[in-house]
């Protein structure tokens, strides 16, 4: 795991950062995040900064940045072009189940349902279009995606550097397990030597 985390170390910078503001960017803005979701690059980017390669700050602003601009993007694309923008995604993304659950949410919980619509892969990408769509106050949409983005980036990132963090500590215990497994072994052939020699002389004197 050593050389997986410094491998991810070693990744330059401006790549990481750019990957951890597009991937998230593009969820919602061209419903990407129905096949690629993008709190994948911002755990491989709480990782990276675990690692060293970047700070952690920069890994939660640049995750907020693309998932707030991306939604936005979204809610405008959905209001301008509503359903008709759906109706040309591929039938296997834009299952109906999805699609009636999201403007359920959205029906019943307004605000809210573009706060906890982020913490699904499906609904982050289909929401923001759909709020778009039903009309609500672009004012309402823009707080709620504000402190929805910034709450998710902070805590996927911070997520995937304690992810970082627990890959540290179990190879740690895993070397110290494999430490005394050896150890362990190393004493049971000698007991096991030991006694073969006793019992050998025993034999050898009757």
């Amino acid at each position: 795991m050593n050389a997986v985390l410094d491998w991810l170390a070693a990744l330059p910078a401006w790549l990481v950062i750019t990957v951890v503001v597009l991937l998230p960017a593009l969820e919602a803005s061209t419903f990407l995040g129905l096949v690629v979701p993008g709190e994948t690059a911002v755990i491989v980017g709480g990782v990276v900064a675990h690692a060293g390669g970047l700070p952690l700050w920069a890994v939660m602003v640049a995750a907020g940045i693309g998932a707030i601009v991306g939604d936005q993007v979204g809610f405008v694309v959905g209001r301008r072009f509503g359903p008709a923008l759906l109706s040309r995604l591929p039938r296997r993304l834009r299952r109906p189940e999805h699609i009636e659950r999201a403007l359920g949410l959205i029906a019943r919980r307004g605000a809210v349902a573009v706060v906890l619509g982020r913490w699904t892969a499906a609904f982050r990408a289909l929401v923001p279009g759909i709020a778009g769509m039903s009309r609500m106050h672009r004012g309402i949409f823009t707080v709620a995606n504000v402190i929805g983005g910034a709450v998710w980036a902070f805590l996927v990132a911070g997520g995937g550097y304690l992810a970082g963090a627990s890959y540290r500590v179990l190879e740690q215990r895993l070397g110290l397990a494999s430490g005394l497994l050896l150890a362990s072994f190393v004493c049971t052939a000698i007991v096991s030597v030991v006694i073969y020699r006793r019992r050998h002389r025993r034999l050898v004197r009757r």
